[in-house]
């Protein structure tokens, strides 16, 4: 398959994904708020815990969302350890426990006291020279990650992945494509930043058909694997090369031919 057959391809994907509710995902909870500081939170929150499978990701955020009364800025930015962790005790993801998830809103709380917003926060270590995101995501969840001891938090990090690790940081980056990109799926809250700076966010569904499309040359799934990737994509949109992660994931995951 050539590139112009290939753009062909992606594009006629891209347009059928794009319709809102098109694919079971867990970016539609972003789509339940309304208030643009519920959606930066919840929008991070879900994009932290979106490892494994779709369903037991919106149950797990489902569940997470009614601890905090479905307000979950307002819970966060009044959150204290000494009297709200009682709401949290017993709920856990996976391997993230209810101890990853306390320490979670105690750091969005001291960021949101801090900055304001989380947008105010990226864009404290946004610059717009910089070709990419990843310096300013490196220091965002720097931020996130700050006063958090691994040792005794041994999973906490895994939730705010830093590209200073040479990870894809696929759940990070899928949080930036919620929030900078505009259409039916993606919010386009953070209007500052332009789409061209995002990175593919790469699991295993985007590594694989990638590799099928012969999209990537490079074979360890790491930052050096999405920034080829989005590189390459770029050749078929420079201004907006995520668009395609949204459809080409759902291929991936739904096992549909490509």
């Amino acid at each position: 398959m050539n590139n112009s057959e290939l753009k062909e391809k992606l594009e006629a994907h891209y347009l059928k994904y794009r319709q809102k509710f098109s694919s079971k995902d867990p970016v539609w909870m972003l789509h339940r708020f309304t208030d643009e500081r519920d959606i930066e939170l919840v929008g991070l929150i879900t994009a932290a815990y979106a490892y494994g499978a779709v369903d037991q990701i919106n149950r797990f955020i489902n569940e997470l969302l009614q601890k905090t009364g479905n307000k979950p800025y307002e819970f966060t930015i009044n959150f204290s350890k000494r009297k709200d962790k009682k709401h949290l005790e017993g709920l856990y993801y996976r391997f993230n426990s209810c101890f990853d998830i306390i320490n979670m809103f105690s750091s969005l709380n001291k960021a949101l006291i801090r900055s304001g917003s989380l947008k105010n926060l990226f864009l404290s270590h946004y610059n717009a020279s910089d070709s990419t995101i990843i310096p300013a995501l490196g220091g965002f969840t720097n931020e996130l990650n700050k006063n958090i001891i691994k040792i005794d938090n041994r999973y906490y990090h895994y939730l705010f992945s830093n590209p200073v690790n040479n990870s894809t940081c696929k759940r990070m980056n899928l949080f930036l494509r919620w929030m900078v990109r505009k259409d039916d799926i993606d919010t386009g809250l953070w209007s500052d930043i332009p789409a061209s700076k995002l990175i593919m966010p790469v699991d295993t569904h985007i590594a694989r058909i990638s590799k099928k499309l012969n999209l990537v040359k490079r074979k360890s799934i790491d930052l050096k694997f999405a920034l080829e990737l989005t590189d390459k994509l770029k050749k078929f949109d420079p201004v907006d090369p995520v668009k395609y992660d949204f459809a080409l994931c759902h291929i991936g995951i739904d096992k549909k031919e490509f």
